[in-house]
């Protein structure tokens, strides 16, 4: 399961990428909204600090299936080969996707609730559909299962299209998924470092120096004893 950084603060990506193995950024326009710059400014600097080869995914924002072309011509001039178009799994957006498939822009599928919205977008060509977990649990339904349906759906009908799973509220969630094999997960910087922030690791870790600094002096570690 790749795992993105769903986020479009530079300092918090560059945080997330000093520590864990992360393949790549996500944005929509209420991230890029709250970074508080202009898009693209905010975009070409992620671009720049994550690479030409990393994944990057942001939003075209119409309503309007020829303008949402014309934002994904745009977007991927802006920012390079390795950037996902975002169309929302509508009907404007499935028409766009069909175009843009004929083009060769590679696009993900957002805003999913549903298995059928997602089978969908990967009739028209998505590169990756990106279900809603957190708020299909908020609607009454399970997102984890959900998201589960998609990947299987998926996989039955032969399509190319990955899951992209977005919106988590815990590690728990992306354990889920990814014991499950989807083809990815986006994740906020906070629920990222959840994956591992427990407090019996910390306490092992902590009686290791503690033991060994009892052998050879507080302060010394492997290269000075």
């Amino acid at each position: 399961m790749k795992l993105l950084i769903d986020d479009a603060h530079l300092e918090l990506v560059k945080h997330i990428y000093e520590f864990y193995p992360v393949d790549g950024v996500t944005t929509n326009p209420t991230i890029l909204a709250n970074s508080g710059g202009k898009p693209y400014d905010i975009l070409k600097k992620i671009r720049a600090f994550i690479g030409p080869n990393a994944e990057l995914h942001v939003q075209a924002v119409s309503g309007a299936a020829a303008v949402m072309v014309q934002e994904a011509q745009r977007i991927r001039k802006e920012l390079g080969a390795n950037t996902y178009v975002k169309i929302p799994a509508v009907p404007e957006g499935f028409k766009a996707m069909k175009e843009l498939a004929e083009l060769g822009i590679p696009f993900t599928a957002t805003a999913i609730y549903t298995p059928m919205q997602a089978y969908l977008a990967g009739k028209c060509g998505a590169a990756y559909a990106a279900p809603y977990v957190n708020r299909i649990d908020n609607m009454g339904y399970d997102g984890i299962q959900t998201a589960k349906n998609i990947h299987d759906i998926f996989k039955k009908n032969e399509l190319k299209t990955e899951v992209l799973a977005a919106s988590f509220k815990n590690s728990q969630q992306v354990l889920e998924l990814c014991e499950y094999g989807v083809g990815a997960s986006t994740v906020a910087p906070d629920v990222i470092e959840g994956l591992v922030k427990n407090q019996a690791i910390t306490a092992a870790v902590e009686a290791f120096v503690k033991d060994f600094e009892g052998l050879t002096g507080e302060g010394r570690n492997m290269t000075d004893c």
